[in-house]
């Protein structure tokens, strides 16, 4: 089952929207960090898209949806990116597919 996470820094009150999971197309959600606009973002990587788009099977030459910067790398789902803090999970979680 795939959720969405609300994240949260509780020191300067950056939120994420974090997915886990896999979608019912085998997709699944890398969430990158930017050091550009110091964002976290969710890149789609594998299951169907990837099949007919081969640039889609890794983070290899993708950008920041926010800025289109090319400097994005893996989140460490805990690292706030606007202050450098720990974020940490809420309660709010949704199912996405």
């Amino acid at each position: 089952m795939a959720h969405i996470i609300k994240y949260k820094c509780e020191a300067c009150g950056y939120e994420a929207d974090v997915y886990e999971g896999r979608g019912f197309m085998g997709q699944h959600i890398e969430m990158i960090t930017c050091p550009d606009c110091n964002t976290v973002q969710p890149l789609v990587v594998g299951g169907v898209i990837a099949d007919s788009a081969p640039s889609f099977t890794s983070l290899a030459g993708r950008l920041c949806l926010n800025c289109g910067s090319s400097h994005i790398k893996p989140w460490d789902k805990k690292t706030c990116p606007k202050c450098g803090k720990t974020m940490h999970p809420t309660d709010n979680i949704k199912f996405w597919t």
